[in-house]
């Protein structure tokens, strides 16, 4: 029932809620000539590129330069496993190619070459080649994984970067203002949520 009473405020405040002017971070100078004003940068010292282009080049520089300190290691981890694993994928993938190589030369002197778990399935090197598949497979995943790591620590700083001016204050409530619209040039009752300082 009041429902339709609600959405016809909201309507007939809706072009009052387009022309509220927030201001945080363009300010008029004291003094200054009427119809004129500077900017004023509400966060002169920090630049969100720089935390972007320092994580690319560094893992977790980002993250130190936009003060977030504790993700650095969560950074390191995820890299560092991906790393790790790739590396063992990589000695598996060494010693299979090796043991499938010898298991299917025709050469039963040099079986002695084969390095266990291999040795034991030296008659069956289908096993061992779908083995060494298998490794070359999860070495290409590690390889992919490490890249969206890196992508996602960039990310994160960017997205940190960004967020870091963004105003959090505890008055985010709506306020209800009747009053006249420039905009639609109409008064009536506007919806205003104060953004900012």
């Amino acid at each position: 029932m009041w429902k339709p009473y609600v959405m016809i405020l909201f309507l007939a405040g809706f072009p009052g809620m387009l022309c509220a002017q927030v201001k945080d971070s363009m300010a008029v100078k004291p003094g200054a000539k009427k119809n004129t004003f500077t900017i004023v940068d509400t966060a002169k010292h920090y630049n969100p590129k720089k935390a972007i282009i320092r994580s690319a080049i560094l893992p977790g520089w980002g993250q130190i330069t936009n003060k977030k300190i504790w993700k650095v290691p969560i950074v390191y981890g995820l890299l560092g496993t991906t790393s790790a694993l790739f590396f063992r994928n990589k000695k598996q993938y060494i010693e299979s190619r090796d043991a499938y190589r010898l298991a299917t030369d025709g050469d039963p002197s040099n079986d002695y070459q084969i390095k266990q778990p291999y040795y034991t399935v030296k008659d069956q090197p289908d096993r061992i080649r779908n083995f060494r598949n298998s490794v070359r497979q999860n070495m290409d995943y590690c390889v992919l994984y490490f890249l969206i790591s890196w992508g996602v620590n960039v990310a994160d700083a960017a997205v940190d970067a960004h967020l870091k001016t963004f105003d959090v204050s505890n008055d985010l409530s709506l306020h209800i203002i009747p009053g006249y619209s420039p905009l639609a040039n109409t008064t009536g009752v506007s919806l205003v949520m104060k953004l900012g300082k």
